[in-house]
């Protein structure tokens, strides 16, 4: 007796949605930018360790970050920089501190005269009543033995980071309006790019009208002298902006990421892309990378962390994308190192 196979009439449908839905597969494998080759936790020995930067400096890496009993308020703030030979085992190189200052957010950069300079926030308070706030930087020819906390700019100003470009320091500060005035109570806050030559004395170049309590910000510059900034927003929608400028950086365009980003920095690689980082919101607070430009931010990694995270600090160097970050999806706030291919 012959036996007949009765097929499913909807068989060749079915068939053709396996076989686009690998085809789909593989062609989102191959479009992937970027692949996480290591997060490691390089450091976690203080009660509440976050807010990094990283870089390369004399052959050695280089990684500072705050030291805190928590997240904000008190005097307890003080600035830890490790050092590696090769970004696996980690070592302090030095502790930063000011008494009655809670120092916070420390930037690195490699000053015309070949020193590292550490610029961080500096603010005083009485319990969790602000009083004020000035930046402060210092400066090191090794990493480990540091000049003294130089106060910088105006009182109420938070030069948050800034970028050598052509022997001159730029950055934007951000402060309350009016400038003696106490954020929490101000209803905007006003951005200003300084520049200056000796990572000390620093001029105002303008006050662009960014509204929505614009304040941390990244300035990275292009081959043509463009400068791009990356802005935090933490009034109105809280999207991040991203401007654009021609010298002498007086004129400002603007554009909306649709995001909300928290501690944002990027960096521009020596094929011209550029890739982005901060904090990102939706279903919960993680660290992420994207893809960025002029007009775009588009998040194509998630790293391992969650609740209180952020504020990368980026290094490109041979073919990998070093990126330190803080987090505490572990538990503890700690400091993580990770190695990113980008394709």
């Amino acid at each position: 007796m012959q036996r007949h196979t009765r097929l499913n009439p909807f068989f060749p449908a079915i068939l053709l949605f396996a076989i686009l839905s690998v085809s789909i597969a593989r062609a989102g494998e191959e479009a992937a930018p970027v692949e996480l080759v290591s997060a490691t936790k390089i450091w976690d020995q203080g009660n509440h360790n976050a807010f990094t930067d990283l870089i390369r400096f004399q052959d050695r890496w280089f990684c500072s970050f705050r030291e805190g009993e928590a997240h904000v308020f008190g005097k307890d703030g003080t600035i830890r920089l490790i050092t590696s030979p090769d970004g696996e085992t980690w070592e302090s190189a030095a502790l930063l501190s000011e008494e009655g200052v809670d120092l916070r957010d420390p930037k690195l950069s490699i000053t015309p005269d070949g020193r590292l300079m550490l610029l961080a926030g500096g603010s005083v308070y009485r319990g969790k009543e602000f009083i004020t706030r000035r930046p402060r930087v210092a400066f090191s020819s090794d990493g480990r033995t540091w000049g003294p906390l130089t106060p910088v700019c105006e009182q109420g100003d938070w030069l948050w980071r800034v970028t050598w470009h052509n022997g001159t320091a730029y950055g934007f500060s951000r402060a309350p309006i009016p400038q003696d005035g106490i954020e929490a109570t101000s209803e905007e806050w006003q951005l200003t790019l300084y520049s200056g030559t000796d990572g000390i004395h620093y001029t105002p170049v303008c006050k662009p009208t960014v509204p929505g309590k614009p304040n941390e910000t990244t300035v990275r510059f292009m081959d043509d002298d463009t400068m791009l900034a990356l802005v935090r927003r933490e009034g109105g929608n809280t999207h991040c902006w991203i401007g654009v400028a021609k010298p002498p950086y007086t004129d400002w365009s603007w554009h909306e990421t649709g995001y909300r980003i928290g501690g944002p920095n990027f960096i521009i690689l020596p094929d011209g892309s550029m890739w982005a980082g901060g904090r990102f919101h939706p279903d919960g607070p993680k660290t992420i990378l994207a893809r960025f430009g002029a007009q775009t931010y588009e998040p194509v990694l998630t790293l391992p962390s969650g609740g209180d995270t952020s504020y990368p600090g980026f290094v490109w160097l041979e073919g990998l994308l070093w990126m330190s970050y803080y987090s505490s999806h572990e538990g503890k706030t700690s400091i993580y190192l990770a190695k990113i291919r980008i394709k």
